[in-house]
């Protein structure tokens, strides 16, 4: 097994998802190891997964509009939004609410899924049918939004529910879609047989504020960093031809190595660089924290074998470049071999562009497999990368006026993704509050002060209402 131990179940064919089995993935000290209780939570998902996935009797109660549910099946459809980054974490934040309560993940998206993931389960695809009844093109402004039903039908006069209702948490969402996180509108949902969700946020560190969750997630999850680093391995394996990719990169370019260090460079200006400050914040971070040697011109003995692999990956070529002939032209103060590599240039994101995707998805795993990692502030592909390995990265500061931040970069507390837009209410008192200071593991993100992510504590864990 080359995941963690009894993550996965047994009886895949291995040819069908060959990155599954990878060698490359065996022994990696950075993997962490799965509670009894969640082994056990998955196996029961596996289960209801293979009752429910023959559905035809479910759609019929959205034809119907009766809200009554067939073999006590529920269901969350998963909507894609956004990149990549975005749509990764968010998928893996509602297959854990699907965990959470009881219901079966249903994703949209096709074959733009299929080739980029294996079928996760092995009873029963996730893919949702195109002759799926409801086709209509959700939002924030839908009537049957969860926020807005909210707005105009008090949850106490609810005895009936819909037959489905949309969640939007998305990024703009408003005051009453947030209400997601409370536990009274919890109840509400509990009932409704059909879940339709669209979201380009990782949420679940809000999901851990949740008292009627606590408990249960405490259990699956003592170690809190651990959470999207154990569900993206279990829940999302590249596909055969992205893990091509990544398989005959890792050979040629980084298998050999002694330390291999990735370096995630995501430039958010519309102007194309390379720009010289994020260079000289580069070369700042790496060299100061020791994640690279500094260079001399002067011409000495090599006094070390060491070979030092660097994984670049940025949408320009520029910052590749540049590093590669800095060790080209110079050598190292203590002797190291240093070899500079960069799967690809494309220039700019290309949104819903397939090709471009898979490059993507194939880099932000080759960075999960390297020994030291940068990555750029508020990333999600960074954020991917360093869940995927469980590796603590140093994050690059973000720099303000075309200036080189000092310090330029800093070491995150936890591997776990940041959630860049979280309600700030508490539910009990209703009213507003910090959500990042409620409990001790969920604490504001070292590069978006205002979001909020899941850390480790050494105190203990306090639930919510004790």
């Amino acid at each position: 097994m080359v995941v963690p131990n009894d993550l996965l179940p047994i009886g895949f064919d291995q040819e069908s998802c060959l990155s599954r089995y990878d060698p490359i993935l065996r022994n990696r000290s950075t993997f962490r190891n799965p509670s009894r209780y969640l082994t056990s939570k998955l196996r029961s998902y596996e289960a209801r997964h293979k009752r429910c996935a023959l559905y035809n009797r479910s759609i019929e109660v959205l034809k119907s509009n009766i809200s009554q549910v067939p073999y006590e099946c529920k269901y969350i459809v998963w909507l894609p939004y956004s990149g990549l980054g975005n749509r990764i974490m968010s998928l893996t934040s509602t297959f854990l609410y699907a965990l959470l309560t009881n219901r079966v993940l249903l994703v949209e998206g096709g074959h733009d899924i299929s080739d980029l993931f294996c079928e996760p389960f092995l009873h029963g695809s996730w893919l949702l049918p195109f002759d799926f009844p409801i086709t209509k093109r959700f939002s924030r402004k839908s009537k049957d939004s969860f926020g807005n039903l909210l707005k105009h039908t008090p949850l106490n006069d609810s005895s009936v529910s819909p037959p489905y209702v949309y969640v939007h948490l998305v990024h703009d969402y408003g005051d009453h879609d947030k209400l997601f996180f409370c536990d009274q509108e919890q109840l509400y949902l509990h009932k409704v047989p059909w879940l339709m969700m669209r979201s380009d946020n990782y949420y679940i560190p809000s999901l851990f504020l949740i008292p009627s969750f606590q408990q249960q997630l405490h259990d699956l999850f003592p170690e809190k960093d651990t959470v999207f680093h154990l569900l993206v391995r279990y829940l999302l394996h590249p596909s055969n031809s992205v893990w091509g990719l990544v398989s005959r990169f890792y050979g040629a370019y980084l298998s050999n190595s002694d330390v291999k260090v990735g370096i995630q460079i995501r430039v958010f200006r519309i102007k194309q660089g390379p720009f010289k400050y994020i260079m000289d914040q580069i070369l700042a971070c790496t060299m100061n924290e020791g994640i690279l040697p500094k260079v001399h011109q002067q011409e000495v003995m090599n006094r070390s074998r060491k070979r030092i692999s660097v994984l670049m990956t940025s949408l320009d070529k520029g910052y590749f470049e540049e590093l590669r002939n800095l060790y080209w032209e110079n050598g190292t103060v203590t002797g190291e071999t240093i070899s500079i590599h960069q799967p690809s240039f494309e220039g700019y994101q290309r949104m819903s562009n397939q090709n471009h995707d898979k490059k993507a998805l194939a880099e932000m795993y080759l960075l999960s497999l390297t020994d030291k990692l940068v990555t750029t502030s508020s990333s999600t592909f960074g954020y991917v990368a360093q869940g995927l390995g469980g590796l603590r990265p140093w994050i690059l500061a973000k720099p303000e006026n075309k200036t080189a931040p000092d310090p330029p970069c800093s070491r995150v507390r936890s591997f776990e993704p940041c959630f860049h837009s979280p309600p700030f209410y508490d539910c009990k008192m209703r009213r507003g509050a910090d959500t990042g200071a409620m409990v001790p593991f969920v604490r504001h993100c070292e590069d978006v002060t205002w979001g909020i992510k899941l850390v480790n504590t050494n105190n203990g864990v306090t639930l919510l209402g004790e």
